[in-house]
């Protein structure tokens, strides 16, 4: 079956969801809407690099693109300030939303009542499905599957590593900066409002009734100059967000970002020796550990951008409401295989 896609943003995941969309067999785009400078007018194929060109150009009016009736609109609007008001103006207009834009959403049981239930709302009215992802099924979909494996579990630890030296990577993460300083990204509630989420949907699924959710952060500074970044300021960043049960943290979600491969080298490893990846451990009976070398550090908005179109069938086949990737038949790459 074939179905009939929009995209909703054209920031770097909305380019990515666009190229994917452009060149799937059984996808055909309805049309962009965009909040972009300088993207209204646009042709799709331009703004997702594919080269000739789609015949269908970025507007600022949603108008149209509802007006096609999509099955599935994929929302990756991040310069959005009423993220909430579109997904309900795209639900209630009977398309499904594939979204990666408000995390909460993640684990919707743990997500403000009053959002959850004015989406609800909005899919009833529509008759349409909702799901918000995460960046990787390492976060979710896999660790419970290698749980099943297990007699019993202690504990579960996923960690993305990145080495990244680039000047937008460097500034979201604090590089160069002063030690002493907090970095944005790990200010007080930012990773557990970011990677909280993740850490209760599998705790929701492996029956553990957490007593909070903690985060903790560790800073490196650069043991010389390096590049603009100079000797003694911000080299080297982990972060962890963990569901803690009886004082011991049991589900753990973390993040270990270096400007070069030598920088921390007392904190994990990225798996085979490389500069990113995933690494899921289980500590249990028996203990698993699973290494994957992947493109994370190399464009996490492809990775991002690639999971929600492959979703977009099983969303737009699914019954009305909120989901999540454990709600829904495994969404694969089918149909890549060429």
């Amino acid at each position: 079956m074939s179905y009939l896609v929009g995209q909703w943003g054209t920031g770097p995941v909305g380019r990515s969801s666009l190229g994917a969309l452009l060149g799937h067999p059984d996808l055909e785009l309805a049309g962009v809407v965009t909040a972009a400078p300088g993207h209204a007018g646009a042709d799709a194929a331009e703004l997702a690099g594919s080269g000739r060109p789609a015949g269908i150009r970025a507007t600022e009016d949603p108008a149209p693109l509802l007006a096609r009736r999509p099955h599935v609109v994929c929302h990756t609007a991040s310069l959005s300030r009423d993220a909430a008001g579109e997904l309900c103006r795209i639900l209630e207009s009977g398309a499904g939303v594939v979204s990666d834009v408000l995390p909460s959403l993640v684990h919707p049981a743990s997500a403000d009542r009053a959002l959850v239930r004015r989406l609800r709302s909005a899919c009833a009215i529509g008759g349409a499905a909702c799901l918000t992802l995460g960046p990787s099924p390492v976060n979710d979909v896999l660790p419970l599957l290698l749980s099943g494996g297990c007699l019993r579990v202690h504990g579960i630890t996923i960690t993305r590593f990145t080495c990244r030296d680039d000047p937008e990577a460097g500034a979201r993460l604090g590089f160069g900066g002063p030690i002493g300083h907090r970095p944005r990204i790990v200010r007080p509630g930012g990773p557990g409002r970011a990677w909280g989420p993740v850490v209760r949907l599998l705790a929701e699924h492996l029956a553990v009734p957490l007593d909070e959710v903690s985060e903790t952060y560790e800073l490196c500074p650069a043991p010389e100059d390096i590049g603009r970044v100079a000797k003694g300021t911000l080299a080297g960043l982990r972060f962890q967000v963990s569901g803690v049960l009886r004082g011991r943290p049991v589900i753990t979600v973390g993040h270990v970002a270096r400007m070069r491969a030598d920088i921390a080298p007392h904190w994990p490893a990225p798996p085979t020796g490389g500069t990113g990846g995933h690494r899921v451990e289980i500590d249990g009976e028996p203990p698993w550990r699973m290494d994957l070398a992947g493109p994370a550090a190399a464009d996490p908005a492809a990775s991002i951008a690639h999971r929600m179109v492959s979703a977009v069938p099983a969303v737009a086949e699914a019954p009305p409401g909120l989901h999540t990737p454990l709600t829904l038949p495994p969404f694969t790459g089918r149909r890549r295989l060429r």
